[in-house]
């Protein structure tokens, strides 16, 4: 997995690029009650806001990390927001983005890295 700035995760699935919140993300926002999701077959640029989810405690947006199309999305979280809080860095991402470069990928935090910023 890489990570951003923002506590999102990226993962690679073959040409496919998964994102999603980390599990420091779920735990800062707390009890999660809401999300919204994007349309599939939407073209995002870097720094879109894509996702909006709404806590407890706030309402957050999920910006794209990368430019490309987002080809699917996890209704699940629609109808089990508490998901996020349960399962961050798995059954809970949010959408999956086709972009033309996996190599951009490399410009993100591993895990030391990330882990060094939230430490």
């Amino acid at each position: 997995m890489k990570y951003t700035k923002d506590h999102e995760w990226l993962r690679v699935e073959g040409e496919l690029v998964v994102v999603g919140i980390t599990e420091h993300a779920a735990t800062q926002l707390g009890d999660v009650v809401f999300v919204e999701l994007p349309e599939v077959e939407t073209m995002v640029a870097e720094g879109d806001e894509v996702v909006v989810i709404e806590s407890v405690k706030a309402a957050s947006d999920i910006l794209a990390p990368i430019d490309g199309e987002i080809v699917a999305v996890n209704g699940k979280l629609v109808d089990n927001p508490a998901l996020v809080n349960e399962d961050p860095t798995g059954a809970a991402w949010f959408f999956k983005l086709k972009i033309d470069d996996l190599a951009v990928l490399d410009d993100f935090m591993d895990e030391d890295e990330y882990n060094e910023l939230i430490g």
